[in-house]
């Protein structure tokens, strides 16, 4: 045990009680301090731990038994009390022990979980991928810094946990997408629905500025999705061949009824 004022306390607090009981005593033999130095080893327990408590159960132990042998000396009968004041002082020493062991190995665990996702996000937004995660409703819970950047989303937004469809739309709102006005519906009607179903198909997703991302959908084992934009404008700009250009725009399918409902589902 550490001799700080903590680790101190309770002990120095049981002994003063027994003393001032001992004093008190000769005027008032009847009234027991053991209730009250059962609560001292609670106290020293929850405040300094296992060593600190069982330090003070002992002394509260010896020094109720000085206090007997002080009234009239120890008898058969007294012991009694006495082993009852020593097991309740000892389960309340080990019980407190324990549990503030076991708050205080809680706490340093979410401490270092903390610090890993601090890491971890600091990590995220160094890098030129966007990342989203969307938890089971699809929130979007984290969203870094190259998707804020990509779609010009302020971190009042961001920060503000927004449901993906409000990320599509403002997308859509800041013009961040290279397609026309008319098809913008369908687009977004489709990526709700490859996030709804977790469909992990790459789809590529040209923008405004001339950048082109690859957008992949992860399922999550809790029901989220971890959705990611790598920029891929390099590759796919020089490697287009302009004889597929009917089929990349088959692609959009610029019908879609049946995506405009689960988007309307989504709003």
């Amino acid at each position: 045990m550490r001799f700080r004022w903590r680790a101190i306390s309770g002990p120095v607090l049981t002994a003063a009680t027994l003393l001032l009981a001992m004093v008190f005593d000769r005027f008032i033999p009847a009234v027991s301090p053991a209730p009250l130095l059962v609560g001292i080893v609670a106290f020293a327990g929850a405040l300094s731990g296992l060593a600190s408590a069982v330090t003070s159960a002992a002394i509260a132990v010896v020094g109720a038994a000085l206090l007997l042998l002080g009234r009239h000396g120890v008898s058969t009968a007294d012991l009694v009390p006495l082993g009852l004041v020593a097991i309740a002082a000892a389960a309340t020493a080990g019980i407190t022990g324990v549990m503030r062991a076991r708050l205080l190995g809680t706490f340093a665990t979410e401490r270092r979980s903390h610090a890993t996702a601090a890491r971890l996000s600091a990590a995220l937004d160094q890098v030129d991928i966007g990342i989203v995660l969307l938890d089971a409703e699809t929130r979007a819970e984290f969203i870094n810094r190259a998707f804020r950047d990509y779609f010009a989303v302020p971190d009042e937004i961001a920060d503000g946990k927004p449901p993906f469809v409000a990320l599509m739309y403002h997308g859509r709102d800041t013009g961040a997408f290279e397609l026309p006005a008319d098809e913008l519906g369908t687009f977004i009607a489709q990526r709700m629905e490859m996030v709804r179903i977790g469909d992990a198909t790459p789809i590529n997703i040209a923008l405004r500025t001339g950048e082109v991302l690859r957008f992949v959908c992860t399922a999550l084992p809790d029901g989220g999705r971890m959705l990611s934009y790598t920029p891929v404008t390099d590759l796919v700009r020089h490697t287009d061949s302009p004889s597929r250009a009917d089929y990349y725009r088959s692609l959009r399918d610029p019908a879609g009824r049946r995506l405009i409902r689960y988007l309307r589902v989504a709003e």
